[in-house]
This record gives C-alpha cells, structure tokens and sequence, in this order.
C-alpha cells in the first residue's frame, strides 16, 4: 500500500442541479497524493433524511447496495477514471430519487490517520421545464438567391421554480462541418461565430427576441456560405454561490437554407482580324438572372495564350462597381448599355494580336454601405488577329561617280522609290554591303559596311571602320528617300559589287521602332582595267661639244601613260664615265625640283658655285637643266630621274612611278698636266712619345705649268688597323687657300699641317701616343688655272699608304718605377731599424744586480 501523508479528498463544493433525464457528473480526486498506483474510491449515496447507502467502489465489486446492482449493470450509473488519484461518477438519465448527498471517500490503510478520507457534495434534481421548438413544423426549407435576406425563428421558455437563464445559439450544418453563427450567453451577451464577425459588427447578421419565448436570427443579404441547416441550440444555467452550472441543453433543426447561384454569363466576339494602325473594337455582352440593386464590374485582360490563369496575362481596363474607368494608355472602356461593354484600342500593332477575356462580377450592397460579391464570370478568348499592311517600295542603287584610277571618288547613291502604304509612322534606314568579284564559281560572302537602326545610329563593320574614321569612307542622308555612300579616294582592293539594302521601321505604341520589311537593290560592279603605269624620259644636249669654263645645258621631254593627272619631280644626276677609277659605281644627286615645283639642291658641295647649277621647268612635261663655268671635275653621265604623283584628297599626292632618262655625257677633250700623289715617312717606326713626320709629294707630267697656276687641296687619313679594313679617319686638310682643319682626337697626340714647298705637304704627330699606328695616306685635289683665268677643278687622286710603327721605350717605362721602389725600400729598412733601437733601449731595459761571491773561501764541491 502506498503511504499517505495529509491526504484530502476533494468533490465539487455547494449543491449540483440537474434537470430529470439529464446525465450527473460527480468528479472526487485526492489531493497530496503521490503514491505510484492507484487510489481506490468508494461512493455512497443518502436520500434526503436517510443514512448512507454503498453506491459504487473502483475495487470492491460487492461493494453497492443492491438497489443500485441493476443500473450498474445496464451502464446507467458507472465510474470512469480520469487518473491515479481521481475519478468520475457518472448518472445517466437522472431520476427525481437521486435527489440527495453522494460521498466519496478512501479507504486508508494508515497506521495514524492523517487528514480527510471523504467528502459530501447535494445534488438537486428539477423537473424538465425547458420548451424548445422551431417556429413551424416541420422545418422548412428556403430557397433563396444571393444577395436576398431571410429570418429564422425559435421559441424557448422554461417553468423551472428556481431561477434560471437561458442561453441560445445558432448553428449552420452543411455535411459534417457545423458553424456557429450568432449565440447569446446566459450572462445577455452576444458572440459572433468564427467568419460572422464582421457580418455581425455591419448588421447583416442580428439575433432579436420577438416576444417573451422567441429568439429571431437575421441575415439582411445571403451569401453562398449561409447555405445550410440550421440548428437552434437552448442551454438552461443556474447561479448556485456565485457560481454558474448548466443545468440542460436542447437543440432543435428550424430551417434548411439553399441559398441559389446567380446565373452569369459574359460573351465576346469569337475571332477578330484588325489592320495595323487601326482600333479594336470588342463588345462584352453580359446576361445574368438578377434584376435588383445589382452594380457589375467589368475588367478587359490580354494574354498570349488562350487561357486566361496562366502567369502573363496583364490587365487592359477596369470599369469598377462606381462606374468609374481604370485603363491603360492607348485603351478605352466604354458603357454602351446595362448590359453591354466595350473595349476601344488605338492604333493597334502587332503586339496587340492575342486573346482578349472580359471578367465580370456582381456587387450586391450590404448592411451599413457595405458590397458583397455575389457572382463572377469570365468569358470565353477573343482572338484578335492583327493583319499588317507592309510598306511597298522600291530600292534602286546607281553610281554617281565612277573612278578610272585608282584614288579617283566613288560615290554611290541609293534611293527609295514607289512608296505605297508608307505612313508617317514609317521610317527608313539603309545598310551598305561589299562583295569582292570573283571569276571562280565559288561562293563569296557579302562584308557589312554600314548599318543604321532606326534611331539613325549608324554602326560601321570591320572593313570599314577605320577608314570612316579617318574620313575617306562617308555615308550620308541627303534627303529622306536618299541615301548616298562615297568613297574619296578609290584603291584597288575596294574594286567590286556593292548593294544597298533599305529597311522599313515601324514605329511603336511605346515610341519604339521594329524593323518590318527589307528590300534589297541589284549590285553595282565598281571596276576599272589595271594598267602599268608608262613613264619615259628623253634627255638631249641642245650644244654636242664646248671646252671647260663654258655652260652645259641639258633638257628632259617627260612622256606618261595610265597617269591620272600627273605631276613630275625631276632629279639630276651625275655619274663618272667608264673607265674613271677615281670614284667608280658612285651616283652623285646635284638638284632636284619637286612636283610643286620648289628647287633643292641635293649633294652640291661646290660652295665657290653655289649659283653654278640651275634647273627649271619649261612645260608641264619638260625641264631644263644648266650648269654655269663647267670643270673638268664635272666630267661624267648626266641623267634625269623623274618620278610621276597622281593627286590624292586635294593636296596629297601618291607616287604613281618614276623613270630614269637616257645619260648625257660631259667629256672634256684636253691634253693637260697629269697629277700624282705619294707619301714618304723617314720615320717609319718610332718610339711612343716621338715626332711621326709625314710627306705628301705631289708630280705633275706632262705639260709644264706655272706655280701661280696651281693649287691644291691636300687632306690626311688614317687607317688605324695592320690592314685596311676599317673605315679610314680624317685628321687634318689644308684648302688650296691655306686654310688648316685638324680633327678632334681622343689621345693626347697632336697633329700640324703645312704646306712645305708648291708640290709638298707635311704632317706632324707631335707626342705619339700608341693609338697613332696605322697607315697614313693624302688625298690631293688639283686646282688649275685656265687660260681665261677661272680655276678648274680636276680629279680627286690618292696616295698609296705608308705603315706607321709605334713602340714603347723599354727602360724609360721601367727606370721611374724601379728608382721609386728602390727609394722607398731604403726608407721603410731604415724606419725599421730605427724603431727596433729605440724600442730596444727605451722601452725593454732591465737592471741585474749582481751579488759578488766571496773568493776567501773556497767553493764546496758539490757546488754547480
């Protein structure tokens, strides 16, 4: 047995009232119990006056009276566990005889009794005074439309002595779902059921008492949900300290409500076709049942598919239940009639091809200004069909300018003609395309010059993007059915077919342009035959022979073939005649004239003639060449190199070719003097830092001339290599009017000239330095004077070089080196001595005293 410490039984306190036939229940637990098994429970029952009779026991079955066996065993009184320490008398259909107390106690098996082991609770049992009842018999039923009020009624009264509340409420059955609707408490308070509260708050649900017996619920307009029976459910309380009990329920069915579906239907046209640029006129017809205070709201939606659930679908316009209109530019809704809407859309396209639904739903009004919808209906898909009338025209490309050389303009132009169905909201736009020729079969792809959209942005491919920069491709609008492509300077790779192709924009609702048509023009072949340039040049010598001092002249006839408009540069040129060693294979420029006719003098380096050479232009296709006091030195092949420009963009010009002309010889027949140059050193090999002495001797054979009448321009060079590989190095000239020029060097040698005798030239290496090795030889330049007293002059000669040695002096590089190694030898021995004495007898001296021994005696033997 489990223990128990200060246990106290528990049953409902004040008196319990039930109404005959209603079920009694009694609960009895055990406080302060906390044993593991369960608390038995014995009730007993006494009849108003009378002892205690054995009721019922949860352990004991002989334990009730026999009075009691009978309606245990039919179930009308049983005990039903709630938990360990509590349980639950149960009387069904309770009798007038069961007026009295019940007990319920414990037994205890405690050695000290600790607490209470039962308690006592009255019950009342009254007669059944409640009446409840539906308002006719048997419960109607209502059929009613949407929208439409209707009342229900019930009666309920009751003729109990004790005073007593009733309680109702009003519950809608509709298949195995219930709803409480409106209910009134025994306390005068009204509880809207879940979903009725703001119906209730409106006043479209009310519950009023009509009488002293009967309770009247209202629903000023029905909906769909209000379909259902209806139920009248009366509960009777009573107040016992403060405390209320229920002592009954009845319910009662009063009425079966079918609430009608609104018949609505909207209708459209089937299938539509409208052109572009035109308005869509759709009608919503609409049919409907309902003939009171009804207000419709009609909303037109688009979509691509013809249903109208799927997502995309946008909305059009709304005409709301106020009548008034919520549309979307470009969109109108109109209200022809009560029953008849339409749809209105300017200016259609062909995003406007599609399905069009018209939603309609109908608007009752409620209670205190309030809408309900009351029915909603969708019509079937209008298909709109938006048939476009494209733009007819004609494209047609022709070539304005043509070249016939290459640098020449094209220019193409492309026009529009034969507009029809062109309306203001169409614009056109071009694009220039490139297809090279070919003569093969194969197949050659079309290159994108330009494109414009239609935003007139043009855009250039990639052939043609860099020369649109920089100007030599342009394409241009000059009028609004005219597109025009030039080219301002033509090559040879933009030879081809060339097409135009004009497309038609149309533009948009939302003032956007979509291309609708193109049209392609026939190709234009741009090509002309490529010909070798001719360019001939004929020179001639107008005088065959003169002598030296007098002036040459030489003239150039220029002659040109598959040239476009040609300009010629001339450039005059001098070259040695055979057989002259002097400066074979080499090309002299003397004067050129550009094809601006601007004069350059080239390579004339005669400064005592600057003057000397002229060269003009006589016609546009002949020059003439002059040169004034002509030497021998001038002896050679004269030519005319002449190069043709073609004009390209205004003041450019390109080369187109160059020429060389025939040579024109200047050969002077004459039996003067013969000049030579050698070069003697007595001192071949010297020692670095000796003078190098050099002597260029000039002999002349032949004819015997007058000092006075020659001069010479001597110039020295050296090779500083064993051979003559390397370039030679001018160090130092002298002109034929004494005027010396050495070269800077980068040794501390330095160099004289002078003039020894009329026919010798000395230079000096004063200092020499290694780097002055080499051979050394003299270039001589011979001035004559000619007998009418102008100096002419002859061919550069050069001597053969002479190989220069310079050595080092042996003992003058070792005596300065071996005296000062000597020298400080002898020092640092000296130094060395000097501070081993004075360390020696300074810093290291010790005195030794000595102790004299005394010599008196002589020493013992054993004495080291």
């Amino acid at each position: 047995h489990a223990l128990c410490r200060g246990r106290v039984v528990r049953v409902p306190t004040g008196t319990l009232v039930r109404v005959v036939g209603t079920e009694l229940v009694i609960p009895c637990n055990v406080s302060d119990y906390d044993g593991p098994s369960e608390q038995n429970f014995d009730w007993s029952f006494s009849s108003l006056g009378s002892s205690f009779v054995e009721l019922a026991s949860t352990w004991e079955v002989g334990f009730p009276a026999q009075l009691y066996q009978e309606r245990l065993q039919r179930g009308e009184i049983l005990l039903r566990r709630t938990a360990n320490d509590a349980v639950e008398l149960h009387i069904k259909n309770v009798q007038p005889s069961d007026q009295g107390h019940y007990k319920c106690s414990t037994p205890s098996t405690d050695a000290t009794v600790q607490g209470n082991y039962e308690d006592t609770v009255q019950v009342k049992v009254l007669a059944d005074s409640l009446h409840v009842g539906p308002s006719a018999r048997p419960p109607p039923s209502l059929s009613l439309r949407e929208g439409e009020p209707f009342e229900l009624r019930c009666t309920a009264a009751s003729a109990s002595p004790l005073h007593t509340h009733l309680a109702l409420l009003w519950e809608v059955h509709r298949g195995p779902a219930r709803r409480s609707v409106l209910a009134l408490t025994h306390e005068g308070r009204f509880h809207p059921g879940l979903g009725y509260e703001q119906r209730y708050h409106s006043g479209d649900v009310r519950l009023d008492t009509v009488g002293s017996d009967a309770y009247r619920l209202s629903v000023s307009r029905a909906l769909s949900a209000d379909q259902g029976s209806y139920r009248c459910i009366v509960s009777e309380w009573i107040a016992e300290q403060g405390n209320w009990q229920e002592i009954q329920e009845k319910a009662v069915e009063v009425a079966t409500v079918v609430i009608q579906p609104t018949v609505l239907r909207a209708a459209v046209p089937k299938n539509v076709s409208v052109a572009e640029g035109k308005e869509l006129d759709l009608t919503c017809n609409i049919t409907t049942d309902r003939a009171d205070d009804i207000r419709p709201e009609v909303m037109w939606s688009f979509s691509r598919m013809p249903d109208s659930t799927l997502p995309g679908s946008r909305v059009l316009a709304r005409l709301d239940r106020d009548s008034l209109v919520h549309s979307s530019p470009h969109v109108a809704l109109s209200h022809v009639d009560a029953r008849s809407y339409h749809l209105l859309v300017w200016d259609v396209s062909k995003e406007n091809s599609g399905y069009y639904f018209c939603h309609v739903s109908l608007w009752a009004p409620g209670h205190n200004r309030s809408w309900h919808k009351v029915a909603e209906a969708v019509s079937s898909p209008a298909g709109v069909g938006v048939t476009w009338l494209e733009p007819d025209y004609q494209v047609y490309l022709n070539a304005s300018k043509v070249p016939g050389f290459a640098d020449d303009p094209t220019e193409l132009a492309c026009r529009v003609v034969d507009t029809k169905n062109g309306e203001a909201n169409v614009r056109f736009t071009v694009s220039w395309y490139y297809r090279m020729n070919r003569r093969s079969d194969n197949v050659v792809t079309s290159e994108l010059l330009a494109v414009m959209d239609g935003d007139w942005t043009l855009k250039y491919g990639e052939r043609s993007k860099q020369r649109a920069q920089d100007g030599d491709f342009i394409f241009s609008k000059e009028h609004t059915d005219t597109f025009n492509f030039r080219i301002q300077r033509t090559t040879e790779e933009d030879r081809g077919n060339y097409y135009c192709v004009v497309s038609a924009w149309t533009k948009q609702r939302n003032n956007s342009w979509v291309k609708s048509k193109d049209v392609f023009s026939k190709p234009v072949n741009i090509f002309w035959a490529l010909e070798d340039s001719v360019l001939v040049v004929k020179a001639r010598q107008p005088k065959p022979f003169f002598a030296a001092g007098n002036t040459f002249e030489m003239t150039c006839k220029v002659s040109s073939k598959n040239i476009k408009s040609p300009r010629y540069s001339v450039l005059i040129t001098a070259e040695k005649p055979v057989g002259d060693l002097s400066s074979p294979n080499e090309t002299k420029y003397i004067i050129s004239l550009d094809q601006d006719s601007v004069v350059k003098l080239e390579n004339w380096t005669d400064a005592s003639r600057v003057d000397g050479v002229v060269l003009e232009k006589v016609q546009e296709d002949e020059f003439r060449y002059r040169m004034y006091q002509t030497q021998v030195s001038d002896a050679g092949l004269y030519r005319c190199m002449v190069t043709a420009w073609s004009p390209v963009r205004g003041s450019l010009w390109r080369e187109a070719a160059t020429s060389l002309s025939n040579p024109i010889e200047i050969d002077f027949q004459t039996s003067g003097p013969i000049f030579n140059a050698s070069v003697h050193s007595d001192t071949p090999s010297v020692i670095r830092g000796d003078l190098i002495k050099l002597f260029c001797i000039i002999t002349v054979e032949g004819a015997a001339l007058d000092p006075d009448d020659m001069a010479f321009d001597v110039s020295w060079f050296a090779v500083h290599s064993f051979g003559l590989d390397k370039a030679p190095v001018l160090l130092s000239s002298l002109d034929r009017k004494g005027i010396v020029t050495t070269s800077r060097r980068d040794w501390k040698s330095d160099l004289s000239l002078e003039r020894v005798s009329v026919l010798e030239f000395l230079l000096q290496v004063h200092g020499s330095e290694d780097q002055d090795f080499g051979n050394y030889y003299c270039s001589v330049t011979p001035w004559v004077k000619s007998p009418t007293g102008s100096w002419q002059k002859e061919a550069e000669i050069h001597s053969k070089p002479v190989f220069i040695t310079v050595k080092m002096d042996v003992l003058n590089a070792f005596k300065y080196p071996l005296l000062i190694g000597v020298g400080l030898s002898t020092v640092i021995g000296l130094l060395s001595c000097l501070i081993g004495y004075c360390s020696s007898h300074w810093c290291c001296k010790k005195e030794v005293q000595e102790t004299r021994r005394e010599r008196r005696r002589l020493m013992s033997m054993e004495m080291d």
